[in-house]
């Protein structure tokens, strides 16, 4: 049975910036494997897929499992009553949108430019379901990307960590997707191994929002790479419920903030004046921030040290300090959203399967708790908007 008008138009285009990868300047990472395409299309719905050289699933696995295969950036054509599914943002224009999108808009915490994009929706008559946002009945997120952001993030801020050791003056090179953890763990192996005779013991590592999806992954890798268990601080909401600032940050080699960034302020974790006193006293070890979290243009972001993204080309920015007297090693940030392109084929098989429930409730949205909260969520946030932006 065809569940016209439910039909799913998969776009794996929606950029608004591109990152270097091994054959494509596009992000790898897809929420839509082949095999939830065939899962979809098996209960009775049309699966639409844009053919793309940069997806990490290639076109003829859709096609073999009964996808059609529609020209690149043809989204905008389709008849009002398909579903457009993406991942991340579309591009910076002032079009307005006609259809439903399913994606992640990064647009309802009040994000930099959230008007502009958010506008463009009740001004064509559409509607975003943002994926950030599906929740079930229990207010729990039905999909997130959270384990392999931290996994990936972990991984980053050991390899920026080792090259440090090793090239002190020169900044981490660009990185590029591995076709699986195995080839990752491999490499952080070999790079710890090479670097960590240049220090007298494995490095420190704090994770903060440890007890989370984002950080338990985090942890994971970290043991997997060999980092002992007695070196990675688990820290979560009891440990920064004191506020911050906090001394064991600075006091560790790696930091990486997990911590999912919501409405409410924060206090800092890390500042730069506290930075630039620990450096002074010798008393400053950090040497790499990872902020998974990765929101610098936030209001709440606790991680204030830096204030741009970085990408796979460029992977960490460096942290400005007052040189005088620091006896502290150089300090980077790695501020990557799009982490899990790291391991583009498996972060899209696990969000996938989390995500896939949902999908098949898409010919019943306007009942379907998941779907109808996200509806909810999409008008309150629209009613937010300036007079002037709706």
């Amino acid at each position: 049975m065809d569940k016209n008008p439910c039909v799913a138009t998969i776009d794996p285009k929606f950029e608004a910036r591109s990152f270097d990868f091994p054959v494509t300047t596009e992000r790898n990472d897809w929420q839509i494997t082949p095999s939830a395409a065939k899962a979809l299309i098996d209960n009775g719905y049309v699966v639409n897929v844009e053919r793309s050289p940069a997806r990490i699933f290639k076109d003829e696995e859709f096609e073999a499992v009964g996808a059609t295969l529609v020209p690149e950036s043809s989204w905008p054509t389709v008849p009002e009553s398909h579903l457009i599914l993406g991942l991340k943002e579309l591009p910076e224009e002032e079009t307005p949108l006609k259809h439903t999108h399913i994606q992640f808009a990064h647009c309802y915490k009040q994000q930099s430019g959230w008007q502009q994009v958010l506008r463009r929706f009740p001004r064509g008559g559409g509607v975003l379901y943002d994926l950030e946002f599906l929740t079930d009945p229990k207010g729990r997120r039905v999909a997130a990307f959270g384990r392999s952001a931290g996994y990936c993030g972990a991984a980053l801020a050991l390899l920026a960590y080792s090259h440090q050791l090793l090239h002190p003056s020169e900044p981490l090179p660009s990185v590029s997707a591995y076709p699986n953890q195995a080839a990752l763990i491999s490499t952080l192996k070999s790079s710890l191994s090479a670097a960590l005779p240049q220090a007298s013991s494995p490095p420190r590592v704090l994770i903060i929002g440890a007890l989370g999806r984002c950080g338990n992954g985090a942890v994971d890798l970290c043991k997997e790479a060999g980092i002992p268990d007695s070196d990675i601080i688990k820290w979560d909401m009891a440990e920064t419920a004191p506020g911050g600032p906090f001394t064991e940050i600075v006091e560790s080699d790696i930091f990486i903030n997990c911590v999912y960034l919501g409405n409410e302020p924060i206090s800092p974790f890390v500042t730069k004046p506290q930075l630039e006193a620990a450096g002074k006293e010798g008393r400053r070890k950090l040497s790499v921030v990872c902020d998974v979290s990765c929101d610098p243009t936030s209001p709440n972001n606790p991680v204030r040290i830096y204030d741009t993204w970085t990408s796979f080309t460029q992977p960490t920015v460096p942290v400005e300090l007052a040189e005088q007297g620091d006896k502290g090693p150089p300090l980077s940030v790695i501020a990557i959203d799009h982490l899990p392109s790291l391991l583009p084929r498996e972060a899209s098989e696990d969000f996938c399967r989390d995500l896939l429930p949902s999908l098949l409730l898409l010919d019943r949205r306007h009942e379907a708790p998941v779907w109808v909260g996200a509806q909810e969520l999409f008008r309150e946030k629209v009613a937010s908007l300036d007079d002037g932006e709706r």
